[in-house]
C-alpha cells in the first residue's frame, strides 16, 4: 500500500497547540490591571472543573498559565501624579484638528475602542513626559500633537 494512503491516526493532523505569547519587556499594570488578572484567573480556576471537551478544557489551562505568569511578573505602578505624562494618565490632547484622550496602561489592560492604550504603543511612547501646553513630534510630522490636559 502506498505512504499516500497510510494513516496512523488523528493526531499528526491537528493543529499544533502553542502557548499564549508574552509581550517583550515589563509586565507594568495599573491598579485596575492587577484586579484585572486576578479576575481572569479566578474566572478560569471556576471553569475549568466543568469543562469536559477536551481542546476547551486544554485552551482553558493554557489561558490560566498565561495569567498566572501575568500575575507573578506585574509591577504594580503608583497612581499618576505630576505634570508630565506617565502611566496610568489619562491624557487629552489634539492631533490633526481633532480632540483625543487615551489612558497608559499596561498590555493586559489595552483597548485602544476604549482608549487605553499600551505604553509601548507608538502614540502613548510620544506622549510619556509631556505636559500640558507641550507640542510633540508625531509620524515624522513636527509639533504634530498638543498637550491639552493631563488626568489622573
Amino acid at each position: 500500500m502506498s505512504v499516500a494512503f497510510r494513516r496512523d491516526g488523528d493526531e499528526e493532523h491537528l493543529e499544533p497547540k502553542f502557548e499564549v505569547p508574552i509581550p517583550p519587556g515589563p509586565n507594568l499594570v495599573t491598579a485596575e490591571g492587577l484586579a484585572l488578572i486576578a479576575s481572569r484567573i479566578a474566572a478560569l480556576e471556576a471553569l475549568i472543573p466543568t469543562l469536559t471537551e477536551e481542546t476547551a478544557l486544554n485552551t482553558a489551562k493554557r489561558d490560566l498559565r498565561y495569567w498566572r505568569k501575568r500575575l507573578a511578573t506585574a509591577e504594580a505602578q503608583p497612581a499618576p501624579a505630576g505634570d508630565a505624562a506617565m502611566f496610568g494618565h489619562r491624557v487629552r490632547f489634539t492631533l490633526k484638528g481633532q480632540t483625543r484622550e487615551i489612558r497608559i496602561v499596561g498590555h493586559d489592560e489595552a483597548d485602544p475602542a476604549k482608549g487605553d492604550l499600551a505604553f509601548t504603543a507608538p502614540l502613548a511612547r510620544v506622549l510619556l513626559g509631556s505636559g500640558a501646553g507641550e507640542f510633540v513630534d508625531f509620524n515624522g510630522q513636527e509639533d504634530a500633537i498638543e498637550i491639552l490636559e493631563l488626568l489622573a
